[in-house]
């Protein structure tokens, strides 16, 4: 059966149960605002890089991707009660889409694409419906230690070859940014200590450029201010007398099939922000609300050009590393990419950010997202003797893992005229939630209520193995520079 594991007072901490761990900030405000404001540049600085590449994939504006993400995140901490420590960037499950309507990233055909992500935001509301209809109790049947972590270490995995790719163009920069980060981390005293990713993105984007690695043009070229959408980038240009009906349908039949695959890594992603919080959103606020956000969040940002937004692994792996976890440091990274929306050359100055840097903090990120699904597997006290459980965790990761390093990078479904393509984390989160329902011999439904009087070792994180009087002498030294 799941068992909690325990602080260094015996306090029993489930790991998505009711108990907040006892090393982590669970209320940034007593860091103090300048703190909070450091935080918050940093989960913006994490999520950058990948958010603005889906535009510069597809064709859509950059600006607007900022705008949209920051606004889409706050519409999803408003919907999920502010609860979620969740920042909602540039979906990569659509590219395809994108592709399939607007090849070239033709400005004329974007509009038409965007129309069916926002089609596709639409099934998020029945799958909200559902799980708001049947209760969170239920639905946490399906979604045990067995299957959550699994799904969380693929999801580190998964993007780990992007941040691989990223450091072969330089792995000395690289390098810094990663010695930076864990230097601060382990090292690191006070403030600095709870800021290593921005750290780490700061000093390596000095030495790259000291090396004559950065391509500050693009940056002297653009304008100060500007506004982030354009009319004749938004779905609602397209109603005219030149809209073209039949292509707003194949449009809509082409990418709406993507958001059953990206509900899927959802609600996996639900799972590893839960597991890195220790407090249990699939339950509460609940899937039926965050899912409501991300796809309203998704229609609103395609009805203005941007991309469709998702839930970001990025962030998660900061929410790891720093082990603040308050979702007011995340509303004000989204403030802050609202602001910075506005300002064309601030946009221009992370572009021109070398693709080493952002690789090397996401080597870090990445890693840390896939050691918290191991943590969720050893703090629940998995019973790997057991052969269901050996069989749901290999088929979820090796179907995950697998599909995504594939030729096609995932299994393509031809349906008629509609192609339907489910990414390997889609397959497999839906063959380990089966498998589990359908296999004998469960552990049990859910957490154990907390058993103080049987403590277990206490587990933490590869970069987080400070004991917790050390982590709160730390936090003392960041309220004391308040002073």
């Amino acid at each position: 059966m799941a068992k909690p594991f325990t602080s260094p007072d015996n306090q029993a901490v489930p790991t998505m149960g009711a108990h907040d761990a006892p090393d982590a900030v669970y209320d940034a405000r007593t860091l103090g605002k300048p703190k909070m404001i450091v935080f918050g540049l940093q989960h913006m600085f994490a999520m950058f890089g990948a958010t603005i590449l889906v535009p510069v994939l597809t064709g859509l504006s950059v600006s607007a991707t900022l705008l949209f993400a920051g606004l889409g995140t706050l519409l999803f901490h408003f919907l999920a009660k502010g609860r979620v420590p969740a920042f909602l960037g540039s979906s990569f499950a659509f590219i395809a889409g994108y592709a399939a309507i607007a090849p070239n990233g033709e400005a004329e055909l974007l509009p038409y694409a965007c129309l069916g992500v926002a089609c596709a935001g639409l099934l998020y509301f029945v799958l909200s419906a559902l799980f708001r209809a049947f209760g969170a109790k239920r639905v946490m049947r399906f979604f045990p230690p067995i299957v959550t972590g699994p799904i969380v270490i693929s999801i580190g995995l998964i993007l780990a070859s992007s941040a691989i790719a990223n450091c072969t163009t330089n792995w000395l920069v690289a390098v810094i940014a990663i010695a930076t980060i864990v230097v601060c981390n382990i090292w690191g005293r006070g403030m600095i200590k709870i800021i290593p990713i921005l750290m780490g993105v700061v000093v390596s984007y000095v030495c790259a450029a000291a090396l004559g690695e950065v391509d500050f043009s693009g940056v002297v070229d653009a304008a100060w201010v500007g506004l982030p959408v354009l009319w004749d980038n938004t779905v609602f240009s397209l109603f005219g007398e030149g809209f073209d009906s039949g292509l707003a349908i194949t449009a809509v039949i082409t990418i709406m099939p993507i958001a059953l695959a990206t509900m899927i890594e959802h609600i996996g992603d639900m799972s590893a922000i839960s597991s890195t919080c220790n407090r249990n959103y699939i339950a509460n606020p609940g899937l039926h609300r965050t899912l409501l956000g991300d796809g309203l969040a998704t229609i609103l940002a395609s009805l203005f050009g941007a991309p469709a937004n998702t839930t970001y692994g990025e962030n998660t792996g900061v929410l790891a590393l720093t082990r603040v976890f308050d979702p007011r440091v995340v509303r004000l990274a989204a403030c802050f990419a609202i602001i910075f929306s506005f300002c064309p050359k601030f946009a221009a100055v992370i572009a021109a950010m070398p693709a080493s840097v952002i690789g090397g903090v996401s080597l870090v990120l990445y890693g840390m997202i896939s050691a918290v699904g191991i943590r969720n597997l050893v703090e629940n006290h998995v019973d790997f003797m057991k052969s269901r459980n050996v069989l749901i965790a290999a088929l979820i990761l090796v179907l995950s893992i697998g599909i995504a390093y594939s030729t096609a990078g995932a299994i393509v479904i031809p349906a008629g005229e509609i192609t339907i393509s489910l990414s390997g984390l889609a397959v497999g989160s839906l063959v380990g939630i089966v498998l589990n329902a359908v296999l004998p011999g469960k552990d049990g439904d859910g957490i154990e209520p907390a058993a103080p009087d049987k403590p277990k070792p206490e587990s933490r994180l590869p970069l987080d193995n400070l004991n917790a009087r050390e982590n709160a002498e730390a936090a003392d030294a960041v309220r004391a520079t308040d002073a």
